[in-house]
């Protein structure tokens, strides 16, 4: 095994992690919520921190899924194409999706120093900043699962287009 397949491996267990405590709090504070709305009370927080912990772990969701290569693809289109065309599509593919969450990572990182002063309006002692942070952090990992993930794409491609040079010369 690889350095960057294990690196990929030891980011993909990381996130599993995060993403099971996200869920398991998600689940306690939505149940805890219920709990209290029944017997007559509520929790000001509440929609507040479980709509951000949602969006967390939309954001850690998806970057697990790059780690695993799960996201929506168009894997008929890929396969019916021609072995030069299936490496021009991974080249493009990549730097497209690589681009797209750089810039907004980057974008997000602006929103950071924008919301640097301003808290939640429930819990004025938590930070905008600190909740929004996601968007930079998740859209990098995000970014770097993909390019982790490039190698082994890369030798399948190749692969594929040995293949395919191979079945030609036998027909």
């Amino acid at each position: 095994m690889s350095t960057v397949d294990r690196v990929r491996r030891v980011l993909e267990l990381v996130l599993e992690i995060v993403c099971m405590l996200l869920m398991i709090g998600l689940a306690v504070v939505v149940v805890t919520a219920v709990a209290y709305r029944w017997a007559g009370a509520s929790l000001v927080w509440y929609d507040e921190v479980a709509a951000i912990m949602l969006a967390w772990l939309t954001y850690y969701g998806a970057a697990l899924a790059a780690t695993r290569r799960a996201h929506l693809g168009f894997p008929g289109v890929f396969d019916a194409s021609p072995a030069a065309v299936r490496v021009a599509m991974l080249i493009v593919s990549e730097t497209m999706v690589i681009g797209f969450f750089l810039v907004i990572a980057w974008y997000g990182w602006d929103v950071i120093v924008i919301l640097a002063g301003g808290s939640l309006t429930s819990l004025p002692w938590v930070s905008v900043a600190f909740t929004q942070s996601v968007i930079p952090i998740g859209c990098a990992l995000i970014a770097i699962a993909e390019m982790l993930t490039i190698p082994e794409r890369w030798r399948e491609v190749r692969g594929r287009a040995h293949a395919d040079q191979h079945e030609e010369t036998v027909l």
